[in-house]
């Protein structure tokens, strides 16, 4: 009989919070370098970062005890990263730039550096020589793949809890097998 309460939220393991640390650090970075002082993006941008990656590892650290806000939190932070591409697209929209198009040389390269790399470091050596706008794009392609690892992610947590259900059905079936071994 395993018991109750299992050691669970290994968070820096998923892929969906490596890259989402990545994006933190990519806009950490691009805010402070290319918005105005004056701008309250920066504060919103860099928020939305920050809150995407830290209810990912808050959402795994309830998940021994609350599958509901595991899963809650988790959506939380994939509704913050939406937030965020709103935000770089906006800045692309706003100042001309060109928003990488779905085919295009640069968005094919990014999607394969995506699916390879999670790791701030690696990125961040990128961020650091290329202009604004293709940062904002290499952010844009890497906020819609933890889009959609969220979304797997969000699938996975709800299948868990459909077979295993919550942690209240948890603790009345081992309190009933317990009574019935004793």
């Amino acid at each position: 009989m395993p018991d109750l309460i299992q050691r669970r939220g290994n968070y820096e393991k998923l892929i969906s919070y490596q890259k989402a640390k990545a994006l933190y650090d990519i806009t950490f970075y691009f805010a402070h370098k290319y918005l105005k002082r004056s701008d309250r993006t920066i504060d919103q941008m860099i928020q939305a970062a920050r809150s995407g990656k830290q209810n990912i590892a808050e959402g795994c650290g309830f998940s021994a005890t609350s599958r509901e806000m595991e899963i809650k939190l988790v959506n939380v932070a994939k509704a913050s990263l939406k937030e965020l591409l709103e935000d770089y697209q906006d800045y692309l929209r706003t100042r001309g730039h060109r928003q990488w198009e779905a085919g295009s040389v640069e968005l094919e390269k990014m999607r394969e550096l995506g699916r390879k790399h999670n790791d701030t470091e690696f990125y961040m050596e990128i961020v650091k020589t290329r202009p604004p706008e293709t940062i904002a794009n290499i952010a844009i392609c890497l906020l819609k793949q933890t889009d959609f690892l969220i979304y797997r992610q969000l699938k996975a947590l709800e299948r868990d809890f459909l077979r295993e259900g919550g942690f209240r059905e948890q603790m009345a079936k081992k309190r009933i097998e317990n009574r019935n071994k004793n």
